[in-house]
């Protein structure tokens, strides 16, 4: 069975689960809510696992091959470099917006809304323009 076969067959799976929690809530009412709920979301949670494990396990298949053919290894999203880093750097920064804007419109009102916000943005611009630089810098070829 190839792997997005596996794939399928455990989407499969999954929606059955789903499908007989759903029943069972039907049948056992609200008292076991919480538990059926669990007991998928469980489920769920396992299914993320061994997919990430794979694809970690391959990831690392494939850095050790390049390395054992004499190459670099790639680099990925953890180098720090790239859409990874910046989309994590994105998302950190609404996550910490969130209550640093509840703060600031609680202590200082709009103008620190605004300056809050300001500083959110301006360090997202930082990091885009020091990686653009970064990378147009590396692109001239004067030979």
């Amino acid at each position: 069975m190839s792997g997005r076969d596996s794939e399928l067959n455990q989407d499969s799976d999954l929606r059955r689960d789903l499908e007989a929690a759903v029943q069972t809530r039907k049948e056992l009412g609200e008292t076991y809510e919480s538990e059926l709920v669990d007991s998928f979301l469980e489920k769920v949670e396992q299914r993320i696992d061994s997919t990430v494990d794979k694809r970690v396990r391959r990831q690392l298949a494939e850095q050790q091959m390049v390395i054992a053919r004499g190459g670099r290894a790639p680099q990925g999203p953890g180098d720090g470099h790239g859409p990874g880093a910046a989309f994590g750097l994105a998302a950190l920064s609404l996550v910490l917006a969130i209550p640093l804007s509840a703060i600031a419109a609680v202590q200082t009102g709009l103008a620190g809304l605004l300056t809050c916000w300001g500083g959110i943005v301006g360090v997202n611009a930082c990091y885009v323009g020091r990686h653009v630089l970064r990378r147009d810098k590396g692109s001239d070829d004067w030979d």
